[in-house]
C-alpha cells in the first residue's frame, strides 16, 4: 500500500499550540499513522463535507484526503466540544 504524505493547514499549528504537551504527543503520532492508513478503525466521514475526523482522547483530528495525489490535510485538531463549531 503506497504511503500518503501528511500536510498541515496553517491555523493548525495555533491549534496545536492550545494542547497540553501529553496529549499533543499522541495527537501527533496518530497524525503519522495516517501516512500508512487514512481511513483507519474509528475514522467518520463528516456529512456535508469531503473530510475526515478521528478521535484521539478528548480530541478531534479533521482532515481531508486526496487519493489521487497521496496526501492528507490535516485541517483541524482541537478538543471535542470545539472543533466542530465555525
Amino acid at each position: 500500500m503506497a504511503v500518503y504524505s501528511i500536510f498541515f493547514k496553517e491555523s493548525v499549528r495555533k491549534d496545536l499550540d492550545a494542547i497540553p504537551k501529553g496529549d499533543l504527543l499522541r495527537i501527533m503520532e496518530r497524525i503519522g499513522n495516517l501516512a500508512d492508513d487514512p481511513r483507519p478503525a474509528g475514522s467518520e466521514k463528516l456529512s456535508g463535507h469531503n473530510k475526515y475526523r478521528v478521535r484521539q482522547g478528548n480530541y478531534r483530528i479533521v482532515y481531508s484526503i486526496q487519493d489521487t495525489e497521496l496526501t492528507v490535510w490535516v485541517v483541524k485538531v482541537g478538543h471535542r466540544r470545539e472543533v466542530y463549531r465555525t
